[in-house]
């Protein structure tokens, strides 16, 4: 977020807006008459173990073997006291080293990054992006292959998933005119810009105990909003996505705010489209021309305004109008009224081929993607990914494969994923009072998802993929606190999902539920002294569930909440978790857990609610299980009401074989985002985002106003960058 707030730049963070003005009851009725028993038994059933190496191909998957027989590890290390630095802090006995930042060259030949905003926009698709997000480390042997258990070489692969413009150019972006008639005038700003979106991938290799990045790696490439996409499932080739761009709909132009990602048991990367509605181009004077339903999907998904960077101001050139979904030729292949359609999706990339080009995967569905978190592998069933929908008041998804897991497909590349992430089906998740749920199919034809639906008139599959969002409406799934990271928890199948927060106006007391369970108040001292009021559920809460039998094709599934964020000495019914000045966090976002130390979870905060007492951080934890605490009422309070709430809390921090302590503090305005290991666990690459995100356009050129430096010190200006943090004594990371 940019505070100068110019007129493409949004005056809240676009996390924390929400597009669901769905107030129904669930429609539970109407979804056990319509659901057949042909639709709750086609997904099959899986396992509960998970597939371990595969001898003889140099790969082995990134999901590791069976659950995990015997103790859950022991957290090792001193706590981290909260602060308000700038600077990393982590337990004595670690260091971090800064690996990896925005604007370092990843090709030989191009020069050190000068950080004051003149360097050639022409080299950025040859430089580290802006706002380091979700990644994944592919250990390599000595052949090129992916190897997931290697110690000292490896591909890292992470998000870029947005910029902060103000230290990209000289002054912060050139713009002209006020709302509507506000134009970027700086094309060569823009094309900086445009480049610092999407993904990267570089080669990194440990020497002794320090690790670098090879710059002139073959590996070594950068994915932005220039690289051209296949489109690949049941959407390509059909109306929704044909564009001047693409007649045929069978590709597009780019990714855009590529948030936390995801891995498959092949060997590629699944970078997610998260609020991507954001950029592009939406005026309500050409609404007369689009039919009711067009506007009703712009509205549920929040296309509309100038644009948030206003790329598509700059000329009428195909390279900015694609941004523009203005109705200006005479059919959709003349003009990119549909160039929307073509983001909000799951891509797919092979890190091992840097010629490949990256597939958006349609089967998975088209919302505000954050992560998709692969679930056990099992030879012989299904494979599943979890999935949330980053904005409040959306929805929990999975996506369980057609096709049964074969081991020989691994190492082929998005070939494999042709096979897997092209057919399957689309789940929506609804969480039930009693503490049980649901899986919801999201099928035309299925569950009220037909041409008779009263809020949203469906044609065929791919309309419901495109919409995903309306058809998770009709199905009446459960509203959440805004999903962020799921995670799988590899020694229990347990699922865990993120939820960072909302606020009273996306849930109000009377719109609480048993798995969205809290609203209250947290003031916060504002920056003139007086307390600022947070009512809703500011300081959010980690849901988890585990799917019936333990198998991820299963339909049901049970859940508690982990964990819910909030101050130590906050009253019971907000401290629900008995967190204590060691452990006590807001707004979880990240949540990973070790392949390396199987029950490590690793755990990152994107807080603005908390930030009066500490900068964002790193939690370690050793969680149990769904079912390991029991059911509670929460007191809940709003402005001169008050209200119960039942819920179902899992055992508090610390107890009952649970762990969790407070690892690393990051500088100031960041967030701590992102994460990965090494195959052996003994490095642990962590993003730190937007350091400095507070500053002012108009305080650009005094750098004693900049809100940090880090991680150059002095009077430079910050950047987001991936830190490696190592033990001393070279053990494993944590315990």
């Amino acid at each position: 977020m940019n505070p100068s707030h110019t007129p493409f730049t949004p005056a809240i963070d676009p996390d924390e807006v929400g597009y669901n003005p769905c107030t129904q009851a669930p429609l539970e009725t109407l979804i056990a008459t319509r659901m057949s028993r042909r639709g709750l038994l086609r997904a099959g059933t899986a396992g509960a173990a998970m597939l371990g190496g595969i001898s003889g191909l140099g790969f082995s998957p990134l999901a590791t073997a069976a659950p995990a027989q015997g103790a859950a590890p022991d957290l090792s290390f001193g706590t981290v006291a909260k602060h308000l630095e700038d600077r990393v802090a982590v337990p004595p006995g670690y260091t971090a080293r800064v690996l990896y930042r925005l604007g370092d060259p990843i090709a030989a030949g191009v020069s050190a990054y000068k950080n004051d905003g003149t360097d050639d926009p022409a080299s950025y698709d040859r430089r580290a992006g802006d706002h380091h997000d979700g990644m994944t480390w592919f250990g390599m042997d000595a052949q090129g292959r992916w190897a997931s258990q290697a110690a000292d070489r490896g591909l890292l692969v992470m998000n870029h998933e947005a910029i902060t413009p103000a230290f990209l150019h000289a002054t912060g972006q050139t713009i002209v005119g006020a709302k509507d008639e506000a134009r970027r005038t700086d094309a060569r700003e823009v094309q900086r810009e445009f480049y610092l979106h999407g993904v990267s991938v570089i080669e990194t290799q440990k020497k002794g105990q320090a690790w670098s990045y090879r710059q002139d790696s073959r590996y070594n490439r950068r994915i932005h909003t220039l690289t051209e996409m296949t489109l690949s499932g049941p959407v390509a080739g059909t109306d929704f996505v044909k564009t001047k761009y693409a007649p045929d709909g069978s590709k597009t132009r780019g990714t855009v705010n590529n948030c936390a990602n995801g891995t498959t048991p092949w060997g590629t990367y699944l970078t997610c489209e998260e609020n991507w509605a954001g950029y592009f181009r939406r005026l309500a004077a050409d609404d007369a021309r689009r039919s009711a339903k067009e506007l009703a999907a712009f509205k549920r998904y929040g296309v509309s305004g100038a644009g948030r960077e206003g790329w598509a101001t700059v000329g009428d050139d195909d390279l900015y109008a694609r941004w523009n979904t203005e109705v200006r030729g005479a059919s959709a292949t003349e003009d990119f009224r549909n160039v929307s359609n073509t983001y909000g999706w799951v891509v797919e990339i092979d890190p091992f081929n840097p010629k490949s080009a990256p597939k958006k995967r349609t089967a998975l569905g088209r919302f505000g993607h954050e992560g998709a978190c692969l679930g056990p592998v099992v030879p012989g069933q299904p494979l599943v990914w979890y999935m949330g929908d980053d904005a409040r008041n959306e929805y929990i998804y999975k996506f369980v494969s057609a096709r049964n897991w074969d081991p020989k497909d691994q190492g082929k590349g998005t070939a494999a994923g042709d096979k897997y992430l092209d057919e399957g089906t689309l789940y929506v998740a609804k969480f039930k009072d009693d503490g049980s749920g649901e899986w919801l199919e999201l099928s035309f034809g299925k569950n009220g998802i037909d041409a008779d639906n009263k809020s949203y008139a469906f044609a065929n599959q791919a309309d419901v993929l495109v919409h995903a969002r309306l058809a998770a409406d009709a199905v009446g799934a459960t509203r959440m606190d805004r999903p962020e990271w799921t995670a799988v928890n590899p020694r229990t199948g347990d699922v865990y999902v993120t939820l960072t927060n909302t606020n009273a106006r996306s849930r109000p007391i009377d719109k609480t539920s048993a798995a969205n369970p809290r609203h209250y108040n947290d003031p916060k001292n504002g920056k003139d002294g007086k307390k600022e009021d947070q009512w809703g559920n500011p300081n959010g809460h980690i849901v988890r569930f585990a799917d019936a039998g333990g198998k991820p094709t299963s339909l049901a599934f049970q859940w508690d909440v982990y964990l819910f964020g909030a101050r130590a000495g906050s009253s019971p019914d907000v401290n629900l978790s008995g967190l204590t000045a060691d452990n006590d966090f807001s707004s979880p976002d990240g949540l990973w857990f070790s392949q390396a130390v199987p029950g490590l979870a690793w755990l990152e905060t994107d807080d603005g609610a908390y930030t009066d007492v500490t900068n964002c951080m790193l939690l370690a934890a050793v969680p149990g299980q769904v079912g390991d605490g029991g059911k509670q009422t929460v007191v809940n309070i709003g402005p001169g009401n008050t209200r119960t709430q039942d819920t179902y809390v899992g055992a508090q921090a610390n107890q009952k074989g649970t762990q969790l302590r407070r690892f690393l503090v990051g500088p100031k305005g960041c967030e701590i985002t992102g994460i990965a290991e090494s195959g052996d666990g003994r490095a642990l690459f962590i993003n730190i985002q937007h350091p400095g995100e507070n500053t002012l356009d108009a305080d650009i050129g005094d750098p004693s106003k900049f809100e940090s430096h880090w991680p150059d010190g002095g009077n430079a200006r910050p950047r987001s960058a991936t830190v490696v943090i190592t033990r001393d004594d070279g053990g494993r990371i944590g315990v």
